[in-house]
């Protein structure tokens, strides 16, 4: 390796990443990278890693040994994501040997940053919709209930017409304390009747003898029937009148 060529390229670099680039010997340098659109402003995820780069003598025709250090403070990455990244960034080098590399595989791992920061953040939002999914799920079941079956309306409509009639039985007890015995009596008694309608559902033709009340009185229409002659012989009574009066 010329090392004419390397400080061609160190040249190349700092003018790049002044701030970024630190030099650790003659054929070692760090470079600070961070995702390409990272802006702090609009609430991206902090991440940045340092890149280490040590340049063997056979460079550009070797690839340099390459290796990634997590920056405390700046994001957190795991192991297999650093290396999955330098799995990356070799194959990238493989693919430009013979020429000048390290501009070339620091922004394939800015890239590569860049994707990082978005599968994580599209990870947090399927998490957040499915915990917001079960808790809808958790309200809905725990507001719709029990679904409603023949079995199950019957059995309902059973304790409800018994809760209905307890009701009833212990309010019109509660009247009943309230009067007299005789009016108690004659309560019970009123409460025994059929009512019209009653009455009619049992026999449309109102021909049932229930119609009348006990004791009550027939009635023969016959009696008031009247002939227009009859008639005629009462209209003549009177007292008579004569002319000489």
């Amino acid at each position: 390796m010329s090392s004419d060529v390397l400080l061609e390229e160190f040249e190349v670099l700092e003018s790049i990443y002044p701030s970024e680039l630190t030099k650790v010997s003659d054929t070692v340098i760090q470079l600070d990278v961070e995702p390409e659109d990272y802006d702090s402003d609009d609430g991206s995820e902090q991440l940045r890693i340092t890149l280490e780069v040590q340049y063997p003598p056979q460079y550009p025709d070797v690839l340099p040994e390459l290796s990634l250090h997590p920056i405390e403070e700046e994001g957190e990455i795991d192991d297999s994501e650093i290396n999955n990244l330098l799995k990356d960034l070799r194959t990238v080098g493989e693919e430009n040997l013979g020429i000048a590399m390290t501009f070339t595989l620091v922004s394939h791992l800015r890239e590569q940053l860049s994707a990082l920061v978005k599968t994580r953040a599209e990870k947090r939002r399927k998490e957040e919709r499915e915990k917001e999914r079960l808790v809808i799920e958790a309200e809905e079941a725990r507001t719709r209930g029990t679904p409603v079956t023949r079995e199950t309306f019957t059995a309902w409509k059973f304790k409800f017409d018994q809760e209905l009639a307890a009701a009833k039985k212990a309010r019109d007890d509660e009247k009943l304390r309230g009067i007299t015995p005789k009016e108690r009596e004659e309560t019970k008694r009123i409460a025994g009747r059929l009512s019209g309608r009653q009455l009619f559902e049992r026999n449309k033709n109102l021909e049932d003898d229930t119609l009348l009340e006990e004791d009550g009185v027939s009635v023969d229409i016959s009696q008031y029937e009247r002939t227009r002659g009859g008639d005629q012989d009462e209209d003549d009574e009177g007292i008579p009148f004569s002319d000489s009066d």
